[in-house]
């Protein structure tokens, strides 16, 4: 007891010195006993739930609120106190508790004079161990989130009938700027899909309405909403830096040039404490990068770089330890802090994270069980019956009920009555109610108890300026930049991830490899006989062959490994379906043309060739053209099919009818199958090649007519346009979250 009065009179004696130095300002008055015993509840919830102090720009009102706990110190800084930057900060060591005194009035002409805070405006990034400085966020415009009666069913179609699977039931809540919103519930219950419904990712719901500022969703509405999925959908090759920094040139505002976009990207970086990791490889499955939370961070910064409105989250602790969620959570609420609204699904939080939510949704089955405050859901369930008779996690105990465990959890009287009642084994299970009676009186209790009443709240119109309902929807749906920058920036980004894989080391000594062997096989072959001829034709035969069937697997690979990425950058309106598809199919031409020369070189002159530099080089521009056709049919059939095994199995049936029509290994081939010869790019290649090397020597080569060339330059010309003509339609009709 004495310790606690010593600590008590230091504080009184605290305040005193703080309201003199401000002059009269508004005091605040001394704890007493009872607020230093049990007062828990005149704090604040967000400033004892806070790591972080807020910065001298976030004020609100002419107050200046700077909130800071830290156990077992007392800290007290009397120069800035005279300066009128007031700051309080007292910690009891002895009960556990922390206190932030607020409410210090500065006036407007002295905020101008105040010098930063050394300490406070800074946050200590739990991950890194770092302390990080803290970025003012700017305004944004305020979206009031609400959803009535939201009902969803899917249709699954079986092999003979096709049925109705309900996934959400009638789910009400809202949510306003300021707030988190955390939906939980275990798995299946329908917390992605209602995610995903609020933040207009899937059609809209079957039943009920989802509004924004009392207005439906519009596809205006996009350049407003931030979407996180649960995947962390990112180039693995890819920088953090340059990562964010295209993510904010492609969508930002045209009226900002690269610099401000650029230092907008830096800003986040800084802001999200990423700037330890800014240079390094955001890196997959296969590659070595960043770690989880790192890139969990950098998903939210290429969303918040464009100051959304709306955020919406999916499971964005999943996979991380317990102190890298809590920074993650605390990210969340700076954001909202900021007047933005966030919404995030969160599979199994830590009771340290449950407490940082404002409110909470908690499904079961797809039914509602709980909507309102997060600090509230304990009580509400106590109050229907349901108490832990243990010590426990609280959103434990709420996935418990709403997966009908009552397993250390208290039984309602109403409920044993009715299972009493009942009297059945199937609605017992080891002496406890199963868990379809449990979620049964669960939704009969929220519906009977809570939900008339929340209803008649969301059904009430909401206090909102007319002039702020139209803002969302007033302005035209524009590009963060213009069709040839979109092309500029997605042209050097595809070049930059994938020089990696088509420059590793496996790759180059597989074509080195190859080229020598070829030129050791038919070393010094060439010759002006007849027989010569044959003998190299079949050298010029597998070069068609040899630059035919590798481009065609690796472009397949292209559509169905980005498909991910090209739904959510294209659901985010960040760029047109055009722009990508061109610079994602130009962007692999000159990557394309290194090797193919270097394989050209070493055969070329290891066989004895035409001794000839027009020769050579029309050699090199047959092998690219065949290279360019034949990665054309891989893009087509990737698009087309979308799935990686059929799309190998008909490029595989494909590749090998084409080579064996190539004219090398069946010389006549029947009548009504020899169009099959035409659609083939080995066979053009090969007399294109043939009509190189002997056409001043020649005119038959091997059975084959050694033409003009033209025909056959014009024929893969046709099939280089009209390959990805199809592969282009076939990404249209993919049915994109967005059009372009």
């Amino acid at each position: 007891m004495s310790g606690t009065s010593i600590l008590r009179t230091k504080s009184d004696q605290l305040l005193e010195a703080i309201s003199a130095a401000m002059g009269g300002g508004t005091k605040s008055s001394p704890m007493s006993g009872e607020a230093a015993g049990g007062g828990a509840e005149t704090l604040s919830r967000k400033s004892s739930r806070r790591l972080t102090s807020a910065s001298p720009g976030r004020s609100g009102k002419n107050n200046t609120h700077i909130r800071k706990s830290r156990s077992a110190q007392l800290k007290f800084d009397l120069d800035e106190v005279s300066s009128g930057a007031a700051l309080s900060r007292a910690s009891s060591a002895s009960l556990g508790l922390s206190f932030s005194f607020t409410g210090f009035t500065v006036p407007p002409d002295e905020i101008a004079d105040m010098k930063p805070f050394s300490d406070d405006d800074i946050i200590e990034d739990l991950e890194a161990g770092t302390r990080k400085m803290k970025i003012q966020t700017e305004p944004t415009l305020p979206i009031y989130l609400k959803f009535t009666e939201v009902c969803y069913k899917v249709v699954l179609k079986g092999v003979t009938s096709t049925t109705e699977k309900e996934i959400l039931s009638g789910i009400s809540g809202s949510v306003d700027p300021g707030e988190v919103l955390a939906m939980m519930g275990p798995s299946g219950s329908g917390k992605t899909t209602l995610l995903s419904l609020l933040g207009g990712r899937i059609k809209e719901p079957t039943e009920g309405a989802i509004t924004y500022n009392e207005q439906p969703y519009s596809k205006l509405l996009k350049s407003r909403i931030g979407f996180v999925t649960q995947d962390d959908i990112l180039f693995p090759h890819l920088t953090v830096r340059e990562t964010l920094t295209y993510a904010a040139r492609l969508r930002l505002p045209k009226k900002l040039t690269k610099e401000e976009k650029e230092k907008r990207a830096i800003d986040v970086i800084y802001e999200l404490g990423l700037e330890r990791c800014q240079d390094t490889m955001i890196g997959g499955s296969f590659v070595r990068g960043v770690s989880g939370g790192e890139r969990k961070r950098v998903c939210i910064g290429n969303e918040i770089i464009i100051n959304p409105s709306l955020l919406f989250l999916d499971e964005p602790t999943s996979g991380l330890d317990s102190t890298t969620a809590l920074r993650i959570v605390e990210i969340l609420h700076d954001i909202a802090e900021a007047g933005k609204t966030v919404i995030t699904t969160i599979h199994q939080p830590s009771s340290r994270l449950f407490h940082k939510f404002d409110k909470l949704i908690l499904l079961g089955k797809g039914s509602l069980l709980y909507f309102g405050k997060a600090s509230e859901a304990m009580v509400y369930f106590s109050a229907i019956g349901c108490s832990p008779l243990i010590s426990m996690n609280p959103a434990e105990f709420l996935l418990d009920l709403a997966n009908g465990n009552l397993n250390d959890v208290s039984v309602p009287s109403e409920l044993e009555d009715r299972v009493q009642i009942g009297n059945s084994d199937r609605e017992t299970r080891n002496g406890k109610p199963s868990p379809a009676i449990v979620h049964e009186y669960l939704v009969e209790a929220y519906e009977t108890r809570v939900a008339e009443s929340e209803k008649q709240k969301l059904m009430a119109p909401m206090m909102i300026d007319e002039e702020l309902k139209c803002k969302v929807f007033n302005a035209k749906r524009e590009w963060g930049a213009s069709w040839c920058e979109q092309y500029s920036i997605l042209f050097w980004r595809g070049l930059k991830e994938r020089r990696h894989d088509y420059f590793s080391w496996l790759r180059i000594t597989q074509v080195v490899a190859t080229a020598v062997i070829l030129g050791l096989l038919w070393w010094q072959s060439g010759g002006d006989s007849l027989k010569q001829m044959q003998e190299q034709s079949g050298l010029l035969f597998f070069i068609a062959v040899f630059w035919g069937f590798f481009p065609v697997f690796t472009a397949i690979f292209t559509f169905p490994q980005e498909r991910a990425m090209l739904n959510k950058e294209r659901s985010a309106d960040m760029y047109r379906l055009s722009a990508y598809f061109l610079a994602r199919t130009t962007s692999d031409i000159p990557l394309d043309l290194i090797l193919p020369v270097l394989f050209i070189l070493v055969v070329y002159f290891m066989a004895s060739l035409k001794h000839d530099t027009c020769a050579f080089f029309l050699t090199v521009l047959t092998t690219f053209l065949c290279i360019v056709a034949a990665q054309g049919l891989g893009l087509a059939i990737g698009a087309t099919l979308m799935d990686l095994k059929r799309a190998t199995t008909l490029a595989s049936v494909t590749v090998m009818t084409f080579m064996l029509a190539g004219g090398y290994f069946v010389k006549k081939v029947p009548v009504f199958i020899s169009w099959l010869r035409y659609l083939s790019y080995n066979y053009q290649t090969y007399k294109l090649l043939l009509k190189v090397q002997y056409k001043e020597k020649n005119d038959w080569v091997d059975g084959i007519k050694v033409g003009t060339g033209i025909k056959e330059v014009c024929t893969l010309l046709a099939m280089v346009f009209g390959y990805r003509l199809l592969a282009y339609i076939s990404l249209r009709r993919m049915k994109l979250h967005s059009s372009a």
